[in-house]
């Protein structure tokens, strides 16, 4: 099969496309063929080996210290069921599912093997393939957050740091779908996306500093890294929730008293990457409340040029590389 491999850090073009044996599902597992994979901020990052300050040496010892411990990058997939292994019951050749490798990795390959209990479910029939490939990895990160850590409550007002990305699109459907007020922070530009997606106030944070303004949330997400504790306490209501997405070592760590001491909380930590976060983003696209935005698509040949488009910092929602073309879904 073909995978894209790199072997040091660095720019795109560390990336290379070998071949690699296709591999085996053992007697739980099932071997998943490659329809769409998407290029994530979480692939930039251990790529690149770019994260929060005071994270380098925790990024190594994840990553790999002097070169990277997984060779092929890819946190998300769609495709089909080719194989089984004897013990496995939940799945059957052709089921069309999403799956999340999530930190171990692997998608961008043209096969991937994972376990019949892991993180894969059904592909909903009124999603294609390149949105199924874009579902798990801000969706997952913004439902564990909203729902499970920070409890956003109906009636509740809420403002979203880099409302933009693929995470913080996911943050904006999500929180009006749960009942929220919905204010989203992003660019001028990205003003009608956000909006489509049901923000009710937007922020173009080239004119507007949030913080400094009179409004004040029950809740600020800050998945962009640029709404630290010192900067958006001031934006927080008492009692309010700063939730860190993409935030310093520091606010990890000392955050959470910082604003105990104000009678605030900070809400930090990594998003939890379980099956059942899969299965409530998949009732929600079902019924019609979550879409993943795709801001463009590349073809396999393309993996390159998509990982550059990541790197600009720049994209709307999801980047999906495609490796099987499928018609739209319907519905």
């Amino acid at each position: 099969m073909r995978a894209y491999s790199y072997t040091r850090y660095g720019p795109p073009d560390v990336l290379n496309l070998i071949n690699l044996p296709t591999p085996t599902p053992k007697d739980t597992e099932v071997l998943i063929r490659t329809y769409a994979t998407t290029v994530s901020s979480g692939d930039w990052r251990a790529r690149t080996l770019t994260v929060p300050a005071g994270m380098g040496l925790i990024a190594r010892l994840v990553f790999g210290v002097f070169r990277p411990r997984q060779p092929t990058l890819g946190t998300e997939l769609s495709g089909v069921i080719t194989e089984i292994g004897v013990k496995v019951t939940e799945f059957k050749i052709g089921d069309a599912v999403i799956a999340f490798p999530g930190a171990a990795f692997g998608a961008h390959a043209e096969y991937c093997v994972m376990p019949q209990d892991g993180k894969v479910v059904l592909k909903p029939e009124n999603m294609n393939f390149e949105e199924a490939a874009a579902l798990s990895f801000g969706g997952t990160t913004a439902y564990d957050f909203l729902v499970n850590k920070a409890r956003l409550k109906a009636g509740e007002s809420i403002l979203i740091n880099g409302a933009s990305g693929s995470t913080g699109t996911a943050f904006v459907q999500l929180a009006k779908h749960l009942g929220a007020e919905v204010a989203a922070v992003c660019s001028g530009a990205n003003a009608d996306l956000v909006r489509s997606l049901g923000a009710d106030h937007v922020i173009d944070y080239t004119k507007i500093d949030f913080t400094t303004a009179a409004r004040k949330f029950d809740m600020i997400v800050d998945t962009a890294g640029t709404a630290p504790w010192s900067r958006a306490r001031h934006a927080l209501k008492r009692g309010g929730r700063l939730v860190v997405v993409n935030g310093s070592l520091s606010d990890m760590i000392f955050g959470p008293l910082r604003a105990r001491l104000h009678g605030k909380r900070v809400v930090g930590g990594v998003a939890s990457e379980n099956v059942s976060l899969l299965q409530a983003l998949t009732a929600l696209v079902v019924a019609g409340h979550f879409r993943p935005v795709i801001d463009r698509s590349y073809s396999f040949d393309q993996m390159i040029e998509a990982h550059r488009h990541v790197d600009t910092g720049r994209k709307k929602g999801n980047v999906v590389v495609v490796l099987v073309s499928q018609e739209p879904a319907m519905g």
